[in-house]
């Protein structure tokens, strides 16, 4: 079976239909949505409408038309013939054994129908096996019969008959509040607005002393009850399959292939924030669909369950990037376009200076300069700390590059406003140390000034909060809030700026989703192009998200952007694995080593000439030979257990069709699934 596996594509189908989005266009059936069997399965089956998967019938829809039914006719006839002569000898036998003698004629008939009825059952159970006779009835029988059955068309001039609906979508709400129940089966209710509500009902019941609130909300406003700070109820142009109740969204299709795992083959394929919880890692050149059927679906079930109040999104791509509409986010920062709304805060708003500090040195210097990141490290936080102590807030981009360039006017007023807090004993030492380091050849602070330099250009006037135009500046720290935020990088204006930024919003995104109060919501970051953000830092900080109910989608064009060293460690720190057609041989070696190796039953076929037999068999083989000009052989067949790379390097780089994608998975849970082969397209 190849690859592309066309196996259970009706099974799949069907699938697909039950999970199709509400339309906007039509009405939106919330009790028959609500009320769809979700049955429990393994991470990444898409729940809604899942039927699980039925090995015997995939195996029996593989065998042709033709020879089905010739199997099962000559079953058939077998079992016929089994039955008649069967029969016969149990009776035969019971009448030698003399069972049934003293029996009247009427409990000797009883006894021959019992043996017929056991014979006969034996027979169809046995050959029926053996013929499929049951895949004959569902593929043959079955539709003939449902085209023969017609429904009775009501009588004109008569209503037809109102079917009993589903499940009461609101039925623990109407307990307890039937006003609002009443109120909210009063008008339409959208599948965002009823998980938002349903949130907001679970609240409720861990805490009854809401209860009149939320009636009273639920009573004024109906489904826009207890709705999101935007007063948004869904997204624009959303077209991804989403389960809210289950919080997945669908990426496509398991294929019905050897290598994927039974309980994925022909089902729906689906992410949701237990398995983003452990971030996910995609690699694939261009062109080959991260950002339409990765990136750009995890962001809008991002956005949408932002709206639902159960998640915050950050999305970072470049400019151009399809990630969805401005409309779908609530603060949308776009460093170096005069029409940008909103700016960026360098420092996240941290609490510590230090770890601001840090984390802003980490991001300014390129890979090249890392051996020099602890100095600059220091050189910053010397810096940030006695300026925050002396002003209450942290420098502006021209005002840090001129304290570390010793500017002496800076450098005396920073004196100054420290002396009028009473803090300047407490940073003496470090403006000292800054003194002595100004001039020198391996001064970090004049290298940190020169790539400050980078973002104190005219285009980013007032993007990062600082001068008299600065733009109201979005920071990390708002993570504990249901917000959506995408930034859009200048990477062709700027590519220098953007790789910067790119690396301290990644940073800052580990910081802040770490140091919540709160971590009810899940936080979400979404990175189109993580070439520049993946530094050692990030990658010691993806491990500890787990626990922060944070997770980070990684997409990269190549490993080869990364430092060698990183390589390794990103793949341990990660639980989910991606890999898109077209990748190079040697990043699909890390994916097959990272995946591992399975058992598969190999067989070895020998021959060997035919030496056996006398003087006759020895001359018909000669003149075999002479008129063939072949020599007989054996064939003898050799079966045995190995290790073999459930992927190989080879497979991924040249094998994989177009649309698909291979990935496994790890669950918060420490649920692991094996590289499973996802038909991306439907």
């Amino acid at each position: 079976m190849g690859l592309d596996g066309t196996q259970g594509r009706q099974a799949a189908q069907e699938q697909r239909a039950t999970a199709l989005p509400p339309q906007r266009n039509l009405p939106f059936d919330l009790a028959a949505w609500a009320a769809d069997p979700r049955p429990e399965a393994a991470p990444g089956v898409f729940r809604l409408g899942h039927r699980p998967h039925d090995a015997l019938r995939s195996e029996a829809a593989a065998v042709p038309g033709g020879q089905l039914l010739l199997r099962a006719a000559l079953n058939l006839v077998v079992a016929w013939l089994a039955f008649v002569y069967g029969r016969a000898l149990c009776l035969y036998l019971l009448r030698q054994l003399g069972i049934g003698a003293d029996l009247s004629a009427g409990q000797r008939d009883l006894v021959a129908l019992l043996v017929n009825v056991v014979v006969l059952v034996a027979a169809v159970r046995t050959f029926g096996r053996f013929g499929r006779w049951t895949e004959v009835f569902r593929r043959y029988l079955l539709p003939a019969l449902a085209r023969t059955v017609t429904r009775e068309q009501p009588p004109a001039g008569q209503e037809p008959e109102v079917r009993q609906g589903p499940a009461d979508p609101w039925e623990d709400v109407r307990a307890a509040a039937p006003l609002a129940a009443r109120r909210l089966d009063a008008e339409p209710v959208g599948d965002v607005d009823y998980a938002r509500i349903r949130r907001a009902w679970e609240t409720v019941v861990a805490e009854p002393d809401l209860l009149p609130a939320f009636t009273e909300q639920v009573e004024v406003r109906g489904a826009a009850a207890c709705a999101h700070p935007s007063e948004a109820r869904d997204l624009p142009g959303r077209s991804a399959r989403h389960d809210l109740l289950t919080r997945q969204v669908r990426l496509g299709t398991a294929q019905d292939v050897v290598k994927n795992p039974a309980t994925h083959r022909s089902a729906g394929f689906a992410l949701d924030p237990q398995l983003l919880g452990t971030s996910l890692l995609a690699v694939g050149p261009a062109g080959t669909g991260k950002t339409a059927r990765l990136a750009r679906p995890v962001a809008e079930a991002l956005c949408l369950q932002a709206l639902a109040g159960t998640a915050c999104a950050v999305v970072v791509g470049a400019d151009d990037a399809d990630l969805g509409p401005d409309a779908w986010y609530d603060v949308v920062i776009a460093p170096g376009d005069p029409a940008s709304p909103y700016g960026l805060d360098l420092y996240g708003a941290a609490e510590n200076p230090d770890e601001a500090a840090a984390r802003l040195a980490d991001a300014l210097l390129p890979d090249e300069l890392a051996p020099r990141s602890e100095s600059s490290r220091t050189a910053l936080q010397q810096v940030v700390g006695p300026y925050r102590a002396g002003y209450g807030r942290y420098p502006g981009v021209r005002e840090l590059r001129a304290l570390l360039g010793g500017d002496p006017d800076a450098v005396a007023a920073l004196r100054k406003a420290l002396h009028v807090t009473g803090q300047l004993p407490h940073y003496e030492a470090d403006l000292l140390h800054r003194e002595r380091q100004q001039g020198r050849v391996d001064d970090p602070g004049a290298l940190l000034a020169d790539r400050l330099a980078l973002l104190d250009r005219p285009a980013f006037a007032g993007a990062f909060a600082d001068g008299p135009d600065a733009l109201p500046a979005f920071a990390m720290r708002a993570l504990e809030h249901p917000l959506r935020v995408r930034i859009k990088l200048p990477e062709r204006s700027h590519p220098e700026v953007a790789r910067v930024l790119s690396r301290l919003l990644a940073a800052q995104f580990v910081q802040a989703a770490e140091a919540r109060g709160d971590r009810g919501l899940f936080a979400g970051l979404v990175l189109d192009d993580a070439s520049a953000a993946i530094d050692g830092q990030l990658v010691r900080g993806l491990q500890r998200l787990r626990g922060a109910h944070a997770g980070a989608l990684l997409v990269l064009r190549t490993l080869v952007d990364l430092p060698e060293a990183l390589r390794a460690p990103l793949f341990g720190a990660v639980g989910c694995r991606m890999a898109f057609p077209g990748i190079a041989p040697w990043d699909g070696r890390l994916f097959s080593e990272a995946w591992g190796t399975h058992l598969v039953t190999e067989k070895a076929v020998t021959h060997t000439p035919d030496t056996s037999g006398g003087l006759v068999r020895r001359s018909g083989r000669a003149f075999r030979k002479a008129l063939s000009g072949t020599t007989a052989q054996t064939e003898s067949v050799t079966t045995r257990d190995v290790e073999r790379h459930r992927w190989s390097p080879s497979e991924l780089a040249h094998a994989l069709p177009s649309g698909h994608a291979v990935i496994s998975l790890t669950s918060t849970a420490g649920e692991q699934v094996p590289p499973v082969l996802v038909d991306l397209r439907g």
